[in-house]
């Protein structure tokens, strides 16, 4: 697959996690007497990662996520050259995104983007006050078993047809345990969108949403291939080494 097709591919898919995840946290998570709550976000999350899987797998692998890319790489199962250009397409997705959720949900009176727009955070700007520490040791360990999870869905010896729920299911799961502790990031062009249009606090804070998802991923790579047994396969590949078998399990 020409590499344009697998970027637009992950400009899009990478809009819909950002416009699905944080724009049920934005505009449905607290509506008056019917909110979705965290349940309702953190599944929202995981229902865009299923969804696109089944829809662009396919095309680029459906990786919505540089550390789900760095994590690919590392892991033998995506080329380091297409690195750069898939993480650029995923940050321009989710900045668009959150632009489009923006014009949306400031048609309410009273809306506030300082008060959030579901940006990720950490010690006074986390939803239950956890710590650096805290954070940074939660984005690092729920990210590490992401993408332990999407290696091992999408190895050639797993059973077909499943990987998308699978990795869908992750999401919603690390959703589960850590919306309190950062807001949930382990994708670091999810926190880039909502921050550019925060601001301060947001942007101050956006490092680490970048470091330990990215620092976690990297060794999930590692851990896995020597858990598995996985040899690298990626000199012998065309495009993303995941893409084939999410594409069989359409």
């Amino acid at each position: 697959m020409p590499l344009t097709n697998r970027l637009a591919a992950e400009f899009f898919g990478t809009m819909w996690l950002v416009l699905g995840g944080c724009g049920s946290a934005v505009l449905a998570a607290a509506f008056p007497e019917l909110g979705i709550g965290f349940a309702g976000v953190s599944l929202a999350f995981g229902l865009t990662v299923l969804t696109m899987a089944y829809a662009i797998g396919h095309v680029s692998g459906c990786h919505l996520n540089p550390a789900v890319s760095v994590g690919l790489v590392i892991g033998g199962r995506f080329k380091a050259k297409d690195l750069l250009p898939y993480i650029v397409a995923q940050v321009a997705g989710a900045i668009v995104a959150a632009g489009v959720l923006y014009l949306i949900a400031s048609g309410k009176a009273g809306f506030d983007v300082s008060a959030g727009f579901a940006s990720n955070g950490y010690g006074e700007h986390s939803p239950g006050g956890y710590s650096l520490t805290a954070a940074l040791v939660c984005e690092f360990v729920m990210t590490f078993f992401f993408l332990m999870i999407i290696l091992g869905a999408t190895d050639e010896r797993a059973p077909t047809g499943f990987a998308p729920i699978a990795i869908g299911l992750a999401l919603t799961l690390i959703h589960l345990i850590s919306i309190p502790v950062t807001n949930t990031s382990v994708n670091p062009a999810r926190s880039t969108g909502p921050a550019l249009f925060v601001g301060g606090w947001a942007i101050s804070q956006l490092w680490l949403f970048w470091i330990a998802p990215l620092l976690g991923a990297a060794l999930a790579g590692v851990a896995y291939r020597i858990v598995s047994g996985e040899r690298s396969q990626a000199a012998g590949i065309e495009g993303p080494a995941d893409a084939s078998q999410l594409a069989k399990a359409r």
